[in-house]
């Protein structure tokens, strides 16, 4: 009878599929941990909404850097001039005065000229201060969306992790069914060759098909893997050839304490990156408001121009009516107001901007309630799954104690041979979705802490 129990086995065993990667030389031990912040350092998305991150953040020193002589030119300039060609030779300080001066043009000398400019705004009306508002209220907007796809990439990393362990655990359990595949085929031809009565012919050809069976799921099983562990491989930009392999290779349930709904509702209106994206874009476009109205009013502002010039065949006169283009020193300052006269356009510019606040502040209410329903659901989702978890567990061990009693029964000449096919199957079916809703329970958790914007906060709290 114990070959019919191998026989048993072969045929429930490989009814089972699974996912996984194959081994390659280098080796890289993983776990979640270490997963979440390798992809937080390597992943191309998240390193291009960092680039935005910084790209915001100069824009924001710009904004700052305006506010103090936001318009300051230097210009020079560097060439040749004619000389003076005095045929009264009147002195040098009057030639002014002598209408037969003329250029020389044969006394060709070098000649340059400089010229700085500044204007520094006095008042503007809050002009300046709201452009570096909206440029600080952009940079925050940036990081939040960077934290987004954080989240997106983490999120999508550890999918990837749980789908490794779980297709390492069913992996077992197709190996566990090669075993005893090999085990049959060499019962069977033993007790072929003592002329075993209860073993014919059919059982071997049974068995022969179920070899089959076997290597063609071993063929899917193994390219399956090795899409699985690809596909993190990717995620975490390591080399081909290297071998992940996970620091506890067994697929077991997250240690966490599901908290009220309400302190994941608060998390998530202090942590989630859409709330914080709807809160920046709010002060941003709150800001641009103020800009726009301070065009209505006059602004003032302090201009200093500097100017020079020479060459050695020129000579400056004193008088100050009359200079010379070439040889001259001048400075100008003084205080000035700059009033936009077309007030329909500051009108439209002011009406465009609060009503580009109001969408805004509206989107910000959709965001809030979509995350709190998105929150809602994930937190039940995992209620659900737990649920789902214990209630595998406990039929698990059922189908546990059912097949230990089926294959005593079987034995001792007590037992039925279908409720034992029953048994074995029953409960290959059960370990293998037991697994499953592992990873189900651990993914629902993670989900959990994202929509809670908890994921990159204090997540090591939520684990022991």
């Amino acid at each position: 009878m114990g070959n019919k129990i191998i026989l048993i086995w072969v045929c429930s065993l490989i009814t089972l599929y699974a996912t996984a990667a194959q081994p390659s030389p280098d080796t890289l031990r993983i776990d979640l941990k270490m997963v979440l912040q390798e992809t937080a350092e390597v992943s191309p998305d998240i390193r291009a909404a960092l680039s935005n991150v910084g790209r915001a953040a100069a824009r924001y020193e710009l904004a700052q850097s305006s506010r103090i002589l936001p318009d300051a030119t230097a210009v020079s300039a560097v060439a040749v001039v004619p000389g003076i060609e005095n045929p009264n030779e009147v002195p040098l300080e009057e030639l002014y005065l002598d209408p037969a001066v003329r250029n020389d043009y044969g006394n060709l000398r070098p000649y340059a000229q400089a010229e700085v400019s500044l204007v520094q705004p006095i008042y503007t009306w809050g002009a300046l201060r709201g452009a570096v508002e909206a440029a600080s209220a952009s940079a925050d907007l940036e990081e939040a969306r960077a934290q987004e796809t954080i989240f997106g990439a983490s999120l999508r990393a550890a999918e990837l992790y749980y789908n490794v362990l779980l297709t390492n655990e069913l992996k077992r359990l197709v190996d566990r069914a090669g075993d005893v595949v090999a085990m049959a085929m060499e019962e069977i031809n033993r007790l072929l060759e003592e002329g075993n009565p209860e073993v014919d012919d059919a059982d071997r050809y049974e068995v022969l098909i179920t070899q089959q069976e076997y290597e063609r799921r071993i063929v899917e099983v193994n390219q399956v893997r090795q899409t699985a562990h690809a596909a993190l491989r990717r995620q975490l930009m390591v080399a081909d050839s290297t071998r992940i392999v996970p620091v506890r290779d067994a697929l077991e349930p997250l240690t966490f304490v599901l908290e009220s709904l309400d302190f994941y509702q608060q998390s998530a209106l202090r942590y989630r990156p859409e709330i914080l994206q709807a809160e920046a874009g709010l002060a941003a476009t709150d800001a641009l408001v103020r800009v726009a109205r301070a065009d209505y009013y006059p602004q003032g502002a302090f201009g200093l121009t500097l100017s020079v010039s020479g060459a050695s065949n020129r000579f400056r006169q004193p008088n100050p009516y009359i200079s010379d283009g070439f040889r001259r020193t001048s400075a100008r300052t003084g205080f000035g107001l700059l009033q936009k006269l077309n007030f329909k356009q500051t009108r439209a510019r002011v009406a465009q901007a609060e009503a580009h606040h109001n969408s805004v502040r509206y989107l910000a209410i959709a965001a809030e309630q979509g995350v709190l329903a998105e929150l809602e659901q994930s937190w039940r989702h995992v209620i659900i799954q737990e649920a789902a978890l214990a209630a595998k567990d406990s039929s698990l061990a059922v189908s546990k104690e059912w097949l230990r009693v089926e294959q005593i029964n079987f034995d001792l000449d007590l037992g039925d041979t279908e409720n034992l096919v029953k048994a074995v199957r029953t409960n290959l079916t059960l370990e293998a979705e037991y697994y499953e809703a592992v990873s189900r329970y651990n993914m629902a958790i993670m989900k959990l802490l994202a929509d809670a914007g908890l994921l990159t906060h204090e997540t090591d709290s939520f684990f022991e």
